[in-house]
């Protein structure tokens, strides 16, 4: 993680040269003000993994064995000069003492992962927008800028043993006041032969507005059972707060205008879409407001 000593690449290698399967594990050492790799005052320059980690994944990869590479760290790290190259991808983040048992349970099979990120991980070690809520010049702009700051993984990414479609997407209505809720209601379902669990996103966009906005913000979410080949559906009660923003005037606001819905397994291009238009006068909030979306699961 840390020093200039390559004794341990080259054996390494060897080792995964011999093997069916390579699970490689890379990442950060928890400390505080240089007593580690990520904590308090272990501030990075870029976000390549530490030391010389990037030189042992090189050279594990070379090998050809089929590389699971799970990242222990407390910052996510860039990985896309490895995501196409390796069999799988866990971050794990720092995750405590019953870690190994849950990360062996994932990688076995006997436990179908549901955990979806909170963080983008990005691409590029020195490419780093923060968060996902970018404005849409904040994002990879053909004509602006030759540089591509498009995450290797998005925010709200997660893999399943299971394959999960998104079925459909409605609204109770189309049109609704700056002080209502609507009412969306997204149909998923689980085509794989196990059960599983899907982490279902609702997102919004507002293309028209006194400020600039994030091209996309996750306004709702739910965790869906699913058995093997059936479908389930989320309804998310979205209140018009959700949509507000301070404005011009520095004070927060439910204008009135066109939303987009879009609902999906991450950030990376929701495939489920729908327009609304919130209806009225341009509404400031005062007092009490709700800003988090409710969500209801019918049964099967």
């Amino acid at each position: 993680m840390t020093g200039e000593d390559a004794s341990g690449i080259a054996p390494a290698a060897e080792l995964a040269a011999g093997c069916d399967l390579a699970v490689l594990f890379v990442g950060d050492r928890a400390g505080l003000f240089g007593g580690g790799t990520s904590g308090e005052g272990c501030d990075a320059a870029d976000l390549r993994l530490p030391g010389l980690q990037p030189d042992l994944v090189e050279a594990v990869l070379a090998t050809g064995t089929p590389t699971v590479l799970v990242v222990v760290s407390g910052r996510p790290y860039a990985l896309g000069a490895y995501k196409d190259r390796v069999a799988a991808a866990i971050q794990a983040f720092f995750p405590g003492v019953e870690g190994g048992a849950a990360l062996a349970g994932v990688l076995s099979g006997r436990v179908n992962p549901s955990g979806r990120l909170p963080v983008q991980i990005p691409a590029a070690p020195a490419i780093n927008p923060s968060t996902y809520l970018q404005p849409p010049l904040g994002r990879k702009a053909e004509g602006i800028t030759v540089l591509d700051p498009t995450p290797a993984y998005a925010f709200g990414h997660g893999l399943s043993y299971a394959d999960i479609e998104y079925v459909s997407m409605t609204t109770d209505r189309t049109d609704y006041p700056v002080d209502g809720t609507i009412e969306v209601s997204v149909t998923v379902r689980n085509a794989g032969d196990r059960p599983a669990e899907e982490v279902v996103q609702l997102y919004a966009s507002d293309p028209v507005a006194q400020v600039a906005r994030p091209a996309l913000q996750l306004v709702g979410f739910a965790r869906v059972r699913l058995a093997a080949g059936r479908s389930r559906t989320v309804v998310f009660d979205v209140p018009a707060d959700a949509f507000s923003y301070t404005g011009v005037e520095l004070r927060r606001i439910v204008e009135p205008g066109l939303i987009t819905l879009s609902a999906g397994p991450s950030a990376d291009e929701p495939p489920l879409r729908q327009d609304v238009r919130l209806t009225g006068a341009t509404r400031v909030l005062r007092g009490p407001r709700r800003l988090t979306t409710r969500a209801t699961l019918l049964e099967d």
